[in-house]
């Protein structure tokens, strides 16, 4: 298969990694990394352009676009590609606002029945603090439209909710938010916006430092399976049964009776509660860095799959092929990260890291300098183990991080230790 994957992340030079690994794919990305260059032919392509990426897709004679980051998708680079009769794993404009306003989400989510936080909409300063002072702390704002994950602040300290309140809504409403309590759980589920196949749980970690200190990142490691679901659930599988029966296939219902049909990888944010499994957030595409865990575990069918859901035939498409195994990924991310990452610093170790057994090493913001391999963002790498367990994959993970220097580097320690 032809296959075109837009991005430029550790989430795309994970889903390339995984369609090689299948064997037999021709592929290409836009605009890719240092990393990704490495593996496929890259083109430089902004990627927001539905008009440039259509003529990138037919001109190539593309079998199929996978779209990576959600600014696309609001852009309506798949409405495009569509209408071209170019297969697209990715929303619409219209569906990729469960993504783009949280508002919305939370719509959809009324409408379906979706177990979910209370929440309030505010749009000045006044609603604001009536909201907050309604509210217990800890206290939980979202911006509601796409803020490249730095809209969200989960704080108790009543000044700093206002200042983020009062950074954010020049660019649009807030959602003031109930505290829910409890482990977070990342579920994938392909659709094509009727059938529903759902894919491993993950976990990430996303405050910047052990122990969940620090500020909110958009992700500094993950890990699956959740061996710690069987606890609670029974197994793993009855979790997952229960987010398609109670979150999924009701919100895809919803959308599609609402006109605005959902096709490609719904992505459910989800807390484990005393009260049961709650939704915190959806996404329309692939989730960071969950993707580099969740799809390392898959053997086969991915391709297929996503051409199914892009298809509208996922109902009668073979089913995915699991490996019994697990995965770890620990990013290494930029000194500053994530207030005033530092680039432009030289990444050595590299080779040595991915030499290691069950190893990948994912980039996501690298560039080619004149020296050599240097960061150009806030999270650089991904280092992704695999084994057959936790433990065992988790500590190649670390083996091989220990072999990449990156001045002023910052990763987490203690990336799935508790599982």
């Amino acid at each position: 298969m032809r296959i075109l994957v837009l991005g430029s992340g550790a989430r795309e030079h994970a889903i390339i990694a995984a369609l090689l690994a299948e064997g037999g794919h021709d592929i290409t990305a836009a605009p890719g990394n240092a990393g990704i260059k490495r593996d496929v032919e890259t083109v430089r392509l902004d990627i927001k352009s539905p008009q440039l990426v259509t003529e990138l897709a037919t001109e190539g004679g593309f079998d199929l676009v996978v779209i990576g980051p959600e600014a696309p998708l609001v852009a309506g680079v798949a409405d495009a590609l569509q209408k071209a009769g170019v297969p697209v794993f990715g929303p619409t404009q219209a569906a990729a606002r469960i993504e783009g306003s949280k508002s919305f989400a939370k719509e959809v989510m009324a409408r379906a029945g979706v177990p979910t936080g209370i929440d309030t909409t505010a749009t000045t300063m006044d609603e604001v603090r009536a909201a907050l002072d309604a509210s217990k702390p800890p206290f939980v704002l979202k911006a509601d439209g796409l803020a490249a994950g730095k809209g969200v602040i989960v704080t108790a300290d009543r000044e700093a909710a206002e200042a983020h309140a009062e950074a954010f809504l020049p660019d649009g409403p807030l959602l003031i938010e109930e505290y829910l309590a409890g482990p977070e759980v990342s579920l994938f589920v392909l659709t094509d916006g009727e059938s529903v196949v759902p894919l491993a749980p993950a976990q990430d970690y996303k405050r910047l430092g052990d122990g969940d200190a620090g500020p909110n990142t958009g992700g500094m490691g993950a890990y699956s399976p959740l061996p710690w679901l069987a606890e609670r659930f029974g197994s793993e599988q009855a979790f997952v049964d229960e987010v398609v029966e109670s979150v999924a296939k009701p919100t895809i219902r919803a959308m599609a009776e609402a006109g605005t049909p959902f096709a490609g990888l719904l992505y459910c944010g989800l807390i484990v509660t005393k009260s049961g499994v709650k939704v915190i957030e959806f996404n329309a595409r692939f989730g960071d860095p969950e993707t580099q865990v969740v799809l390392p575990r898959i053997e086969s069918g991915l391709a297929d799959a996503l051409l199914a859901a892009a298809n509208g035939t996922l109902g009668t498409a073979a089913p995915l092929v699991w490996r019994d195994s697990a995965a770890v990924t620990v990013v290494l991310a930029s000194e500053g990260y994530p207030a005033e990452p530092v680039t432009g610093r030289l990444i050595a170790g590299v080779d040595a890291a991915a030499a290691v057994d069950g190893v990948q090493v994912l980039h996501a913001a690298t560039g080619e300098g004149e020296q050599g391999l240097t960061a150009t963002g806030g999270r650089v790498l991904n280092v992704v183990g695999t084994g057959a367990t936790l433990a065992q994959a988790r500590e190649r993970a670390y083996e091989a991080l220990g072999k990449i220097e990156l001045l002023g580097g910052q990763a987490r320690t203690d990336i799935a230790a508790g599982a």
